[in-house]
């Protein structure tokens, strides 16, 4: 395996390792600045290609935060080992997760994220933002970053087979082919009204987990996989009703 990098807008760097076995891109993202921050820390078996990688752009112990969108192992499997490359990094994730898991998975204690809460790497501005069970996950969380207007969407768009790395064009049919094979994401009826608060930010960039970053119309395509997904949520609905 081999971990490709692209910088996506001025100081963030997408780090995308394929994985043949899984037909999917595991892509992190590196904030720079003065406070390095660390979106995704990638499987542990990808930390090596990983940290080589990033180690091209900048020493890896300079590394001040180390951030994801919930638990998983290709969000954060290999938390620990970045924790040990980096000395003075901290783990940051919303405060429920730390609750509930990653005070106990982490090696040094993490910070606890509210929601809104902003994370400076000296010349970005990451902020959290809560998403409970969107995509899924009690702890799920996003990140944006206020000043270029990138929005890190996780596992939102995530498409299956070797992506570009960028992108103009039409994400969300490739996400929904994606949805159908795995059926990954939790049908609420949050899941839609979230989806388009995050269009609310007008992201100018989507930093997908496991597809290419887009450049098109983001904030029409949040409001297009809001729609079928709440079309998805009614037939859910309908179907289990009836069998109620």
């Amino acid at each position: 395996m081999s971990t490709t990098i692209t910088e996506i807008a001025p100081d963030i760097y997408r780090l995308s390792t394929f994985v043949p076995e899984a037909n999917l891109a595991m892509n992190q993202f590196l904030v720079d600045g003065e406070e390095p921050l660390l979106f995704h820390t990638g499987q542990r078996a990808l930390f090596t290609s990983s940290s080589d990688a990033l180690s091209r752009l900048l020493d890896p112990a300079r590394l001040k935060w180390i951030t994801f969108g919930h638990v998983e192992a290709d969000e954060c499997g290999a938390m620990n080992s970045w924790l040990a490359a980096a000395p003075g990094a901290q783990v940051a994730h919303c405060a429920m997760g730390c609750f509930v898991q990653v005070n106990d998975l982490a090696d040094r204690m993490p910070v606890p994220l509210q929601d809104g809460d902003v994370l400076e790497t000296g010349r970005r501005r990451v902020r959290h933002i809560d998403t409970p069970h969107v995509p899924h996950g009690w702890d799920a969380g996003l990140m944006f970053e206020e000043t270029t207007s990138t929005l890190f969407c996780g596992d939102l768009f995530t498409a299956f087979g070797p992506p570009p790395a960028t992108t103009e064009q039409e994400i969300v049919g490739p996400a929904l082919a994606a949805e159908d094979l795995g059926h990954a994401t939790a049908l609420t009826p949050a899941l839609a009204p979230t989806i388009r608060a995050l269009a609310d930010l007008e992201p100018r960039i989507l930093a997908t987990m496991h597809a290419p970053t887009f450049y098109g119309d983001c904030v029409g395509a949040l409001h297009d996989l809001a729609t079928a997904y709440k079309e998805r949520f009614d037939n859910e609905t309908e179907k289990f009703s009836r069998l109620d």
